[in-house]
C-alpha cells in the first residue's frame, strides 16, 4: 500500500509531536508543512523529509494528494482551517481546544457532516496509557456510578507569553490551554454527560511576572512580557444532568509554593486518581485498599500519549476503528470553556436547556 501522505499545518512548538508521531508511523509520509515563517517551514521540511512548503494553507490543502492534516495553529484559526480542509476533502486532527467559541463549533461540526469525512480533536490525554488502564476499570463498573471529580492544574509561575497570552489568539488563558485537558479527561472518565450548569471565576491580578528570577519556564516563540491580556487564574463548578459534578482550577501563574496537578475521581463503590499518577481506591472485605497498577507508565506519558493519538487518527481516517475524541466531544467542551468565562465575565451561572 502506497503511503498515505498528511499536511501540517502550523510548525511551532506542538508540532513537532505531531512530526515525530507520523515520522514513526510506517504508512504515513509527511508530505507537505504550512506555516506563515517561511523559514521555519522550511526547516521542519529539511528535518523530516516533507516534499512541499507553503505560506498559505489553501495551496496546501489544495493538494489531491493529501489524505490528512494536522492543524497545529493559533487557536483563534483552528475553526477556519478545519472546515477549508474538510470541505477539501481531508480527514483532520486539529490541536485543543477545538476553536474559540460554541458558534465556531458548530459550523466545524456542520463540515464534518456535510463532507463525511473525520474530524479528531487533541484531546491527548485521553491515549495516554495510564487514562486507558483506569478507563477499563470503570467501564466494568469498579467505581460504580462516578458522580464527583476534581481537577487541578496550578503553575505558580509558567505564562508562556505571546500568543498564548493574546486573548484575541489564543481565547483566553490557563483556562482554555491546560483546563481543557484536566476538564476534558474528567469528563471523558465521567462518561461524558451533558452540562447542565457552570458557575466561574477568572482572575487577573499577577500578570505576566517576568520580573521573578532564579525560575525558568517555557516560553512562546513570540515571547513579549509587555503584552498580556489573558487570565492568571480560572476556577469553576460544573453540574451535569445525570447529577455528577467537577470542580476545577488551573493557573499560569499563582503565589503558590509549588506547581501542582491532581485528577481525582469519586464513585459508589471506589475512586481513582490519574494524576499526579495513577491510584486506585477500592473496598474489600470492608477494608479500605489504596491499590496501584503495575504499569508502565502511572502518570502521562507525553510522548507515548501523543504516539497513540496519531497511530488513531490514522487507522480512524481509513474507517478501521473509532476516533476516541469526535468532533462532536470539542463542541461540548467548547460549550463548558465559554460558559465558564461567560460566568465569570458576568458573575452568575450559566444554565442550559435540558
Amino acid at each position: 500500500m502506497a503511503k498515505l501522505k498528511i499536511g501540517v499545518i502550523g510548525a511551532g512548538s506542538i508540532s513537532d509531536v505531531h512530526f515525530q508521531s507520523y515520522e514513526n508511523h510506517p504508512d504515513v509520509e509527511i508530505y507537505a508543512i504550512c506555516d506563515l515563517n517561511e523559514e521555519r517551514a522550511k526547516a521542519k521540511a529539511a528535518r523530516y523529509g516533507a516534499t512541499k512548503t507553503f505560506t498559505d494553507y489553501r495551496e496546501l490543502l489544495a493538494l489531491p494528494e493529501i489524505h490528512g492534516v494536522s492543524i497545529c495553529t493559533w487557536n483563534n484559526t483552528h475553526a477556519p482551517i478545519a472546515i477549508a480542509a474538510l470541505d477539501a476533502g481531508k480527514h483532520v486532527l486539529v490541536e485543543k481546544p477545538l476553536c474559540k467559541t460554541v458558534e465556531e463549533a458548530l459550523e466545524v461540526e456542520k463540515a464534518v457532516a456535510r463532507s463525511g469525512k473525520l474530524l479528531q480533536v487533541g484531546f491527548v490525554r485521553r491515549y495516554a496509557s495510564n487514562t486507558q488502564t483506569l478507563k477499563k476499570f470503570v467501564d466494568d463498573g469498579e467505581f460504580g456510578e462516578i458522580y464527583y471529580a476534581k481537577a487541578t492544574c496550578l503553575r505558580r509561575l509558567g505564562n508562556p507569553g505571546g500568543w498564548f497570552s493574546d486573548v484575541e489568539r489564543s481565547g483566553g488563558g490557563p483556562l482554555i490551554d491546560l483546563g481543557v485537558h484536566v476538564i476534558d479527561i474528567c469528563w471523558y472518565l465521567m462518561g461524558r454527560p451533558k452540562v447542565l450548569s457552570v458557575s466561574g471565576n477568572a482572575y487577573n491580578k499577577l500578570g505576566n511576572r517576568n520580573n521573578v528570577q532564579g525560575l525558568s519556564f517555557y516560553k512562546a516563540a513570540d515571547y513579549d512580557a509587555s503584552k498580556n491580556t489573558v487570565e492568571d487564574l480560572a476556577n469553576a463548578l460544573i453540574r451535569f444532568e445525570n447529577g455528577a459534578s467537577l470542580m476545577v482550577d488551573v493557573s499560569f501563574t499563582l503565589h503558590a509554593k509549588k506547581d501542582e496537578l491532581y485528577v481525582k475521581l469519586f464513585g459508589e463503590r471506589g475512586g481513582a486518581e490519574l494524576e499526579p499518577e495513577l491510584q486506585l481506591v477500592l473496598e474489600r472485605h470492608n477494608t479500605i485498599l489504596n491499590a496501584t497498577p503495575q504499569v508502565d507508565n502511572l502518570t502521562f506519558d507525553f510522548k507515548d500519549a501523543f504516539q497513540q493519538e496519531i497511530n488513531t487518527f490514522i487507522s480512524a481516517s481509513l474507517g478501521e476503528k473509532p476516533t476516541l475524541s469526535p468532533v462532536q466531544d470539542g463542541v461540548e467542551l467548547m460549550k463548558i470553556l465559554c460558559a465558564i468565562y461567560e460566568s465569570a465575565a458576568s458573575g452568575r451561572e450559566i444554565r442550559f436547556d435540558t
